[in-house]
């Protein structure tokens, strides 16, 4: 330095700790890896462990441990393998039921000696939970040996009490929390109550009694029932044409709902060039043609972020509620199970219009006015469930689903098909079931409302599982 000090000079580093965003370099090997056994020296080395294990040392079974399970196509087997290829553990899981329901079951749990296998039995668990959610199942659950349920509680499972004993071995009834359709609802639908809370300040705000929070609104002094949608942005960015079709679509549903005949359309729609603008403007008069109900007017601008929204104008002197069900009413299912995933959004929608001709839409459409339920609405993207959920809250009452009984297309799982939105479906309850009797719809009993709030799934073993826990909007009986 110019005072004559010295600095000593840093200290060289090798070329591997040059940045801690480099992270460290060690050439460190996973003990082991989880995979599904899609051969047949995986599966043999599994059933190897589980003989050993079961059959061998515990005595569980005589001669073999081997069950029907083992031959179900569809059950999966996940397992842990060691560097040198060695099967160190493995788990089973399969449906419970001949038609998959979304209800599950893990067993079969093995690994090697603890000396060789330490931390092998929660990953496969793990694992095993990680799969199942990702396949659309709604009910995860096994049945373990007691002393094994502390390992099962601290992964996050729910102890549901004593099991079966086996060879003299207790078992508990372990069940996997999955949180897919509360998750859909709160997505959706769960703030509601607090961002509208100012429109509840004026008289008439959020519509007259009886009728808050439902899928369309009575126009005072007027028999016009009136429906708002609007599509989410990013979707009429990447598929306007899709896009533009939904927006009709989804609004007819809502007065469909409310009993109302179609008269007419206003829309608002914004994109950033004429060439994308032209696009949306096709899908919606492509759909306003199909369901016969003109576009009247609106908005549209250039130039800007796409968006599009449309409202719809209906008719009717008696409106079907969503508010209008009571406890003990039977909830039956009316839907269009025909068409298929929309490409792009496979699990999400389904599309059972756009291939419909123009006598099967306006059939569809008149469905709720003709058979006029004591209270209806439309599937939205809430999904079976979570729509169920809002029209028991509008009601003052909560809900079950008897999941064996839901009308569902078979290319479908239960847990898609309960959180997606299914194109054209209506939920609505009565004293009876309500059967719509013609057009392509489907029609059938599948729960009931109950005094105490929520949504809760019922099985074929008669367990009940909550989908939703409380209410879904937070806005209350309408």
């Amino acid at each position: 330095m110019l005072d004559g000090t010295t600095i000593p000079a840093p200290a060289r580093t090798r070329p591997g700790d040059l940045s801690i965003l480099s992270g460290d370099r060690t050439n460190r090997q996973a003990p082991f890896i989880i995979r599904i056994a899609d051969e047949l020296a995986a599966l043999s080395a599994y059933y190897e462990l589980r003989h050993a294990e079961f059959v061998e040392r515990q005595a569980l079974f005589p001669g073999s441990d081997r069950d029907d399970t083992d031959d179900d196509p569809r059950t999966v087997v996940l397992v842990a393998m060691a560097p040198d290829g060695s099967v160190v553990g493995g788990v089973r899981l399969a449906p419970r039921t001949v038609d998959d329901i979304g209800w599950w079951s893990g067993s079969r749990l093995v690994v090697v000696d603890s000396a060789h296998a330490a931390g092998v039995g929660a990953a496969l668990v793990r694992a095993a939970c990680a799969h199942a959610e990702s396949h659309g199942v709604l009910r995860f659950d096994a049945t373990v040996q007691d002393r094994y349920a502390p390992m099962f509680r601290r992964l996050g499972w729910q102890d549901r009490g004593c099991g079966p004993t086996v060879s003299g071995r207790a078992h508990r009834e372990m069940l996997w929390p999955i949180h897919r359709i509360q998750a859909t609802a709160d997505a959706t639908k769960a703030m509601l109550a607090d961002v509208l809370a100012p429109l509840t300040q004026q008289a008439g705000g959020l519509g007259p009694n009886g009728f808050r929070g439902d899928d369309g609104v009575p126009v005072p002094d007027s028999q016009v029932i009136a429906a708002c949608d609007a599509i989410v942005p990013a979707m009429v960015e990447r598929d306007p044409e899709w896009a533009g079709w939904c927006s009709v679509l989804v609004n007819i549903n809502d007065l469909t709902a409310m009993g109302a005949r179609p008269l007419g359309l206003l829309d608002a729609v914004a994109a950033p060039t004429r060439s994308h603008l032209t696009r949306i403007i096709r899908g919606v008069a492509a759909a306003a043609e199909a369901w016969r109900t003109p576009v009247l007017g609106g908005h549209t601008q250039v130039g800007v972020h796409a968006s599009l929204s449309v409202t719809a104008l209906g008719r009717t002197d008696q409106p079907v509620a969503a508010g209008g069900g009571r406890p003990g009413d039977t909830v039956s299912l009316i839907a269009d199970l025909g068409g298929g995933w929309r490409p792009g959004y496979h699990g999400r929608q389904w599309d059972s219009t756009s291939f419909r001709s123009a006598d099967e839409l306006a059939d569809m459409a008149g469905t709720i006015g003709r058979v006029r339920p004591a209270a209806a609405k439309d599937v939205s993207m809430a999904g079976i469930a979570g729509t169920l959920g809002m029209l028991a809250e509008a009601s003052g009452t909560g809900a079950e689903l008897d999941v064996a009984s839901i009308p569902r297309p078979a290319e479908a799982d239960m847990g898609n098909w309960l959180t997606c939105f299914p194109g054209y479906a209506m939920l609505v309850t009565d004293r009876d079931p309500v059967d719509t009797g013609r057009g392509p719809t489907t029609s059938a009993p599948c729960g009931r409302l109950t005094p105490e709030p929520g949504v809760r799934l019922r099985w074929p073993d008669g367990t009940m599982t909550v989908a939703v826990a409380s209410t879904v909007t937070g806005l209350g009986a309408a």
